[in-house]
């Protein structure tokens, strides 16, 4: 598949919608914030709104082009769009839903979904009458019997429980064994980087990065997609050296893994990344414990680096570590060269 987007729609007085994209093959998240503009990509891909102006295209064909006034209408666009809160028709059956407005010969498959989706024994249940899961599934179903050419997921788990969410997500993963034609849009960093295999960030309305997942978490590149994805301990750096910065709301020099890259303003430690200091020397850090917490199966620690003279250079830093990990907390950390995200500002 092969889908490409061009479009620019005003939201607001100060918020525009400029977005470009080309997606062929595999699972293209789009992660962003609440309110930035991933949903309405998804609905003027699928026709529901109307960009000002641009071009949209799925396999060659052309579903909406502003320069030669195209605009398909969403029923023939065979764009399939599965809502945030699935839609389902609530004065339909499972059944109904599932072949609302299908042709006989196409009906005839109806129950080869639902029994491939577990919903065999539900066609005659009302929406209201099924669990959250039992509802996105019936959505899926209505969704893949009118064989789509895409697959555009809004948010699909945000209303599951945990439990829930875990469980069709590993569905959703089989799903995309036998299709290659999904975007997914999340404000889930968990997501993305367990469904997706190129990842597209938004910010108000723009395109920040794109690239496949797994570099772009290594390798954010930017301020913005490093929060984005998750890095919680940033900071603005000056340069001591060839390969070294002084990371300055943290009073901490560093070692960089290679040659500084001209134009880095910022540097990230996951949280994640951290480890008990073995006397390397070098990217330690002191610890002054500010606060700790305990997640199920995480504690969380909040500390500045209390060899940071400075009263400005007492920014918190965020430690995530197993707590089965069986050690009190040590006096120091280290975090790797290799660990550090390089970062600019634009």
């Amino acid at each position: 598949m092969s889908i490409r987007v061009s479009i620019r729609k005003r939201l607001s007085r100060i918020f525009s919608l400029e977005v470009e994209l080309e997606s062929a093959d595999g699972c293209l998240g789009i992660l962003g914030a609440s309110g930035c503009g991933k949903s309405m990509t998804l609905k003027c891909i699928a026709g529901i709104e109307t960009p000002d102006e641009g071009h949209i295209s799925v396999n060659g064909r052309v579903l909406f082009d502003s320069a030669q006034r195209i605009n398909l209408k969403p029923q023939v666009r065979r764009v399939g769009y599965l809502f945030q809160n699935y839609a389902l028709f609530p004065r339909m059956t499972v059944l109904e839903n599932v072949t609302a407005g299908l042709p006989p010969a196409r009906r005839l498959k109806a129950r080869k979904w639902l029994e491939q989706f577990g919903l065999a024994e539900f066609e005659g249940r009302y929406p209201h009458q099924l669990s959250g899961g039992q509802q996105q599934r019936a959505a899926l179903a209505r969704m893949l019997i009118r064989e789509p050419e895409g697959i555009l997921l809004d948010e699909p788990f945000s209303a599951l429980d945990t439990n829930l969410r875990e469980q069709m997500q590993l569905q959703f993963m089989e799903l995309l064994e036998t299709r290659k034609d999904v975007i997914l849009v999340t404000h889930s960093r968990d997501e993305v980087f367990k469904l997706c295999s190129e990842t597209l960030v938004m910010d108000k309305g723009r395109v920040l990065g794109k690239g496949p997942t797994r570099d772009l978490f290594a390798n954010p590149g930017l301020v913005r997609i490093a929060r984005l994805t998750g890095c919680k301990n940033i900071s603005p750096v000056r340069q001591t050296g060839e390969r070294e910065v002084f990371a300055l709301d943290w009073g901490l020099p560093l070692r960089l893994a290679a040659l500084l890259p001209p134009g880095i303003t910022h540097v990230g430690i996951r949280a994640h990344d951290f480890r008990p200091a073995c006397g390397e020397g070098y990217n330690e850090i002191r610890l002054a414990l500010t606060q700790e917490s305990e997640e199920p199966f995480e504690r969380v620690a909040l500390f500045t680096n209390a060899d940071a003279g400075a009263i400005e250079a007492q920014g918190v830093l965020w430690w995530k570590y197993s707590k089965y990990l069986g050690f009190e907390l040590p006096q120091r950390l280290f975090v790797p060269p290799e660990a550090l995200l390089l970062l600019r500002t634009n």
